[in-house]
């Protein structure tokens, strides 16, 4: 696993914050964000998942992000967690966008990892449904198990058969997404492109099992919940629907003002989200 870590410059550490990206995602591309927490004396931490960003690739193609299990990555995030949570400063918040917030919410309903706060961003709970609708699972299988499944689901873009170009997808920001490619282009390795059929496969299976756990009721850590509700890659509806579940979650609601990536939009939308996660860490880590 490729980790960034950035220690704080105080004598005394407000706490240290997890912060996982999404599919693809690798750590610069919320160098932004992290620098906002590390300014407030956390200790930040990140590491890119298995198959992606910086760390090791699991398939020949090295650009295909591919997974064979999401268990994988539940296992990756409590080994790493452990070791994290042993040499930081408390409290212990774990942080997760995307395909980050839905492996951070399995972790914790399996009680793989127990933080004292968790924020859940644009929460990959459940796909938007494409031309297939409600039969999008089983449209996968069938078209995984024609070959390979390690191979890539499609050619480009975040969704496939949709007009919508990638960029306006993830943000309305155009130099945050620009600095996203400016990273791929200065450091390639850092470069993943589309999933493969067995990390689409895996995601649907995953996210229905997730949906019906019964110990998402049982999670005693504080989470709060950012969603988009105009958001074109994963299904808010999704997240809505079980947020209530949570015993302890906040939900806070973003419209048509905010695509996917709620954390690297327009200054508007990401300050408003950095204020809400401020709050809710104020609530669980007040300033020393």
């Amino acid at each position: 696993m490729r980790v960034f870590d950035w220690r704080s410059d105080s004598d005394a550490p407000r706490g240290s914050i997890l912060f996982q990206g999404g599919r693809g995602d690798m750590a610069e591309k919320y160098l932004e964000s992290l620098a906002h927490w590390h300014a407030q004396g956390w200790h930040v931490t990140s590491f890119d998942w298995r198959g992606q960003g910086g760390s090791g690739r699991c398939t020949k193609a090295a650009n295909c992000g591919h997974i064979d299990d999401y268990g994988r990555y539940v296992a990756d995030l409590a080994a790493f967690y452990a070791e994290w949570a042993a040499a930081t400063p408390g409290p212990h918040v774990v942080m997760g966008h995307s395909m980050g917030g839905h492996v951070l919410l399995r972790a914790l309903a399996e009680e793989a990892i127990a933080p004292d706060a968790a924020v859940l961003v644009a929460p990959m709970l459940g796909f938007r449904h494409g031309i297939f609708g409600p039969f999008a699972e089983r449209a996968a299988q069938l078209m995984g198990g024609m070959g390979d499944m390690a191979r890539p689901a499609w050619k480009g873009n975040e969704k496939p058969y949709t007009t919508t170009t990638r960029n306006t997808l993830l943000t309305h920001d155009t130099d945050r997404y620009s600095d996203e490619i400016w990273w791929q282009t200065h450091q390639s390795d850092l470069l993943t492109g589309p999933p493969s059929w067995r990390w689409v496969i895996e995601g649907f299976k995953s996210m229905r099992q997730l949906a019906g756990d019964p110990r998402l009721e049982r999670i005693a850590t504080p989470v709060l919940m950012l969603v988009a509700t105009a958001d074109a890659l994963v299904d808010p509806r999704a997240a809505l629907r079980l947020a209530p579940r949570i015993p302890a979650c906040g939900v806070v609601t973003f419209g048509a003002e905010s695509a996917h990536e709620i954390l690297r939009e327009v200054d508007a939308v990401r300050n408003r989200a950095l204020g809400e996660i401020d709050a809710f860490l104020a609530q669980r880590a007040p300033t020393p």
